[in-house]
């Protein structure tokens, strides 16, 4: 007669049985997912249907940008955030000559050149208000509040810090004679490191600094929290953005420049343009973009992609008329008043159309066939299919 198993044995035996199962499942799951990603990464839209319209108040003279998957809406007198049913989550009322406004994941911030007076919020509603006391020239916020503001003091240009409700972090002075003038400032998602594009002369000759400062821990062994920087002769550099938190690009009249690195960024990458002129400088998290006017059959435009460590991703020519290009994860979007076109970053067609009314600005959601389009008066949510 043969011998049962053990208690010990059977415990075992089940728990073996349950491991099985459960990576039975993932397998499944995992098969599952990447054949749906696969089918959604090769598939061609040939619509995009309009399945919600919204009415939006006061828009003729209104600006917008997108925050997140929310709307933004402003003007001279104030800054509204909807949804994509028209919904008003919050307001700011203020006075500007020429609101900016400026985006980092769900933070916004809102000031006027030669103002002093800078507005924070996020997609929860307003954060707090900063009064830098010396007129803006340039500034940028943070995914937690953080802003990093040029300000100009006559002979001096100060760069400061501030957190959404107006304290002074950190700050430090520049002068043409030592650095240059500050011709923008950037800051990390994190907002633990600032970049800044100095712009100087001598001898009627110029050149580019692009200086790095350290706001963490790394940087306070250091002094004015300069980490690294790089010297440019004969380049002017207006562009700088930081992609990722260890990510950030520069453009210059006359190439792109890549550096990496979360606590002290180094040269990474650089590409000349070889004297075209840009046309256009667009970048999402991932990748940054120059367009450049075509001269060949193939299109009017030339948009060359690269990933954010340099590497050159992809070339696509178009004749589509635009007012913006976004930088998806995955994706290209290229759009005008009255059409827009898709490719994958392989520089493949996924769609284009024509949309039935004027569009003014475009906002992706996480649904990956949906956009939402700003109309005249109206939101409207498109769903490709």
């Amino acid at each position: 007669m043969a011998e049962e198993p053990s208690y010990i044995e059977k415990i075992r035996s089940h728990r073996l049985a349950i491991i099985y199962r459960t990576v039975l499942i993932l397998v499944l799951v995992a098969a599952g997912l990447a054949l749906a990603y696969f089918s959604w990464r090769d598939k061609v839209f040939s619509e995009a249907e309009v399945i919600q319209t919204a009415q939006i108040s006061e828009a003729s003279q209104a600006q917008f940008c997108s925050l997140d998957e929310y709307l933004i809406q402003y003007s001279k007198d104030g800054i509204r955030c909807m949804n994509a049913d028209g919904d008003v989550l919050w307001n700011q009322t203020y006075e500007m000559q020429a609101p900016i406004v400026r985006t980092c994941r769900k933070m916004i911030a809102a000031g006027d050149y030669n103002g002093h007076i800078i507005y924070v919020a996020s997609t929860d509603g307003p954060m707090g208000t900063i009064d830098t006391n010396l007129p803006i020239r340039s500034f940028c916020v943070a995914s937690q509040g953080v802003v990093a503001a040029v300000l100009d003091d006559q002979d001096i240009a100060w760069i400061y810090l501030y957190d959404a409700q107006g304290n002074t972090l950190a700050s430090f002075k520049t002068t043409m004679g030592d650095s240059g003038y500050p011709l923008t400032v950037a800051i990390s998602p994190n907002g633990e490191l600032v970049g800044v594009s100095f712009l100087y002369a001598k001898e009627g000759k110029i050149r580019t600094s692009v200086a790095f400062y350290n706001f963490g821990s790394v940087g306070q062994n250091v002094i004015d929290n300069y980490v690294s920087g790089y010297d440019y002769t004969g380049v002017v550099a207006p562009f700088l953005q930081f992609l990722s938190d260890d990510a950030v690009c520069a453009v210059g009249d006359d190439r792109v420049m890549f550096y990496a690195g979360s606590q002290i960024p180094t040269s990474q990458a650089e590409h000349l343009t070889g004297g075209e002129e840009i046309a256009g400088v667009y970048h999402g998290s991932e990748h940054a973009a120059l367009l450049f006017h075509n001269s060949t059959s193939e299109g009017a435009y030339r948009l060359q992609v690269y990933a954010k460590n340099g590497d050159e991703k992809v070339k696509i020519f178009f004749d589509q008329d635009y007012d913006d290009i976004l930088l998806l994860s995955d994706r290209i979007v290229i759009y005008g008043a009255d059409s827009w076109i898709i490719y994958d970053m392989k520089g493949d067609q996924k769609f284009a159309g024509a949309f039935e009314t004027p569009v003014r600005i475009m906002i992706p959601t996480d649904m990956r066939n949906r956009f939402l389009a700003v109309t005249g008066n109206t939101v409207e949510t498109l769903e490709l299919r």
